[in-house]
């Protein structure tokens, strides 16, 4: 089986255009639109409700106040409780929009949210580090906040306005068919030049969106590395890099803010122009009678009816574009394809028992690069200690991986017992196949939360019952593993405090956790990433009767930094500039004076 991958990158934004894109993200979270049609009907209600008060005035004054043998206060008094019992109707059902639309724009983004979130874990680690982690973790925060203002306020708002906008036409053209066209003449530029000015505050809020990303990348960067800027003295340096973005984003947000001021009062002016043209054209057909009075005072309500929406959905156009920008980098993500696909229900289940690795033609090129495995051809046996050695970038980390299925070859194959990777469930492979890296990633918690990682059945440890098991479990692996001197130094045992990323633990004691975990995961197959170089003798011996008992009766490939692992494995593998180029016991070929007996050599003489 050969294929060909090519590591996907993520996309600054989806190139979809706004309807597509709106309706690519209802697709994506269909909760959104649950009931709406509910939330429609008494969104046209509350809006049929607004149009109570000029019709209210109207009546009033003309059959009302101004009734033939003087006012009627029977009538008045009827029409002002009707138009206040009709307005609170309308009150009530613009409160039941706005839980409505709360509940279900809420439900539809938290999927939104998770959906995202678990397809950033589905791409490859190479995918993920096409963008930096904050500008990545902002996809899944701050730009679904956008949608959500959008969605929750102006969506609704939108179709509303464009019905207020209908239904008050239709009103201003009974009562005056002349001063409508007055209105409508006033308003149709504006709504020529809305369209290209909205496309530019579309590019305005994209540059936005891509500004606050690379913002809070910067930011989580010097946060996580605050520890190397302090030793290195980089303080001031770190801190105009993160000046520089900050005042990049405050630019891109003013530039933004700008287009959307000049839209918004285009539309303030208009209004204000309408009302104005209609007092004076108003009056003059008063005069010359052909309105009355009180459809004169209706038609001046009703204006501001038709203006207050066109305002609003100038906003509310300009919100869009933000929430558009949002999206697109959303919908960005989930677009881009999982190069390592789990197989699913559809994939094999790989049986437990001792683990037979093969590598069959497996080359492999990191995106934009040359390729780094060159037809590799390997057999790791079953209960065997393999021990992977080469020099820097000749290659044998990007074997672990492959292994591990972080990545898939850009050719061949990697079966387990005879099965290649790819049809294999993720399940079943994780089970079976353990990682243990150089220093394994600590969460803020405890050190029995952290360890804990490692239990299968770690999502169930939440009862009390059942933490209490898994407790049980952690110290028996720490019996086991012959840690039991260290936990006690511990000033809390298990329930010491690692802190942020086990800053409280030491490089060495990080290790022994990652140890821990892999235990309790019970695969039959540990990779290892070897690393004690930065270990304390006492710790680095820790390390070695952990990995006696960790490995005892296990299949094991361990990429070898120091040689005296290799000198105990029960095979050797070289792997130099990419190619597999011997495999053998130590004693073998440290006598053949080949490669890996020169690197053997040179090592025996640095450590005398």
């Amino acid at each position: 089986m050969s294929t060909t991958t090519t590591e996907a990158r993520i996309a600054s934004a989806s190139t979809l255009g706004v309807l597509a894109t709106l309706r690519r993200g209802v697709q994506v979270s269909p909760q959104i639109l649950d009931g709406l049609w509910v939330t429609l009907g008494l969104a046209i209600a509350a809006a049929l409700g607004r149009v109570v008060v000029p019709v209210a005035v109207q009546q009033t004054i003309d059959t009302g106040v101004l009734a033939e043998g003087g006012p009627d206060t029977a009538r008045v008094a009827l029409l002002v409780g009707v138009a206040a019992g009709v307005l609170v109707v309308a009150g009530l059902c613009s409160a039941l929009v706005n839980v409505r639309l709360f509940r279900s724009t809420e439900a539809g983004l938290a999927s939104l949210r998770v959906r995202a979130f678990r397809h950033v874990h589905d791409l490859s680690v190479l995918t993920q580090s096409t963008e930096r982690r904050g500008s990545l973790v902002s996809r899944v925060t701050s730009d679904v906040d956008t949608i959500s203002l959008f969605v929750q306020w102006g969506g609704i708002m939108l179709l509303v306005s464009v019905l207020q906008i209908a239904v008050a036409t239709v009103l201003m053209a009974i009562y005056s068919w002349q001063l409508t066209l007055v209105v409508w003449a006033c308003f149709v530029p504006l709504f020529l030049v809305l369209r290209p000015a909205q496309r530019r505050v579309n590019e305005a809020y994209t540059a936005v969106r891509a500004r606050v990303g690379a913002m809070l990348g910067a930011i989580s960067e010097s946060v996580v590395g605050a520890e190397t800027i302090r030793a290195y003295g980089v303080g001031a340096r770190t801190a105009r890099r993160i000046d520089a973005a900050v005042h990049e984003t405050r630019r891109a947000m003013v530039r933004a803010q700008k287009l959307v001021a000049v839209v918004f009062s285009s539309g303030v002016l208009v209004a204000n122009l309408v009302l104005a043209v209609v007092v004076v054209v108003g009056s003059l057909l008063g005069v010359a009678g052909d309105i009355t009075v009180g459809r004169l005072l209706a038609f001046l309500f009703l204006v501001q009816l038709f203006t207050g929406p066109v305002q609003m959905a100038t906003e509310i156009l300009n919100e869009l574009q933000n929430a558009v920008a949002g999206w697109r980098r959303v919908l960005a993500v989930l677009e881009t394809p999982a190069e390592v696909v789990d197989a699913g229900d559809d994939g094999a289940v790989s049986p437990r028992g001792p683990a037979h690795v093969r590598l069959e033609g497996v080359r492999f090129a990191y995106p934009g690069g040359p390729e780094v495995l060159h037809g590799v051809d390997l057999d790791l046996p079953a209960r065997a200690s393999v021990a992977v050695v080469g020099a820097t970038g000749s290659g044998k980390t990007t074997i672990a991986k492959l292994v591990t299925r972080l990545m898939d070859p850009t050719a061949g194959r990697v079966l387990l017992d005879g099965v290649d990777l790819r049809e294999l469930r993720a399940s079943s492979l994780r089970e079976r196949v353990v990682l243990v890296p150089q220093e394994g990633f600590l969460f803020d918690g405890t050190l029995a939360e952290n360890v804990a990682y490692g239990l299968r059945d770690a999502g169930a440890a939440d009862a009390p019952a059942a933490g209490a098991a898994a407790r049980g479990r952690i110290e028996a692996a720490v019996g086991r593993l012959g840690l039991g001197d260290w936990l006690a130094d511990l000033p809390d045992g298990l329930d010491t405090p690692v802190g942020q990323r086990g800053e409280s633990l030491s490089a060495g004691e990080r290790q022994l956790v990652a140890l821990l975990r892999a235990y309790l995961a019970e695969g039959d197959l540990l990779v290892l990433d070897e690393a004690t170089s930065a270990v304390d003798p006492a710790t680095e011996v820790r390390i070695a009767r952990a990995l006696a008992s960790l490995t005892a009766g296990r299949s094991t490939l361990t990429i070898a930094h120091r040689l005296s692992t290799a000198e105990a494995a029960d095979l050797v593998v070289v792997v130099d500039a990419g190619h597999v180029v011997e495999v053998g016991h130590h004693d073998e070929l440290a006598g053949a004076g080949g490669v890996y007996a020169r690197m053997h050599a040179a090592w025996v003489t640095q450590t005398r």
